[in-house]
């Protein structure tokens, strides 16, 4: 089984900037992307990133985006935790964006990420074959 990786490595009250990774059964890495969350506020619903810790994914329909997803589960007191495309923290609401690059593309102060959509399809083409798989949270930065 494919398993899927997030070391944050800023982490901020507006934002929380990492790396992506996805590997496979021989620990080749198949991916590696950026990752943009909300900051840190102790887990709060919709305004926070998720805690560190391991969870199960699950590719599933999302009737909101109209496409499959891969939904994170486990992640204590929230649900509808998804990878999904988003170049601005502002447009998530405790989900984990993917993108190629960082830097501020509106000028607002906020490091935000480049190519999303595109990176999101690269991401689900490197996944491809698995419905359910593990993603592991690791914070390389005290809070």
């Amino acid at each position: 089984m494919k398993k899927v990786l997030v070391v944050r490595d800023i982490i901020g009250r507006k934002l929380s900037l990492g790396l992506c990774i996805v590997i496979d059964e021989n620990n080749t890495i198949l991916f590696t992307s950026q990752s943009l969350e909300k900051g840190w506020l102790n887990n709060a619903r919709n305004i926070s990133c998720i805690p560190a810790g391991i969870y199960k994914l699950k590719l599933e329909w999302s009737p909101k985006f109209q496409k499959d997803l891969w939904e994170i589960y486990d992640v204590p007191n929230r649900r509808e935790c998804k990878f999904h495309a988003a170049n601005f923290s502002r447009q998530l609401n405790g989900c984990i964006a993917l993108g190629e690059k960082r830097t501020d593309i509106d000028n607002d102060g906020f490091i935000d990420i480049t190519n999303s959509r595109n990176t999101m399809k690269l991401f689900h083409k490197a996944m491809e074959g698995e419905t359910v798989s593990t993603l592991h949270v690791i914070n390389s930065q005290n809070k």
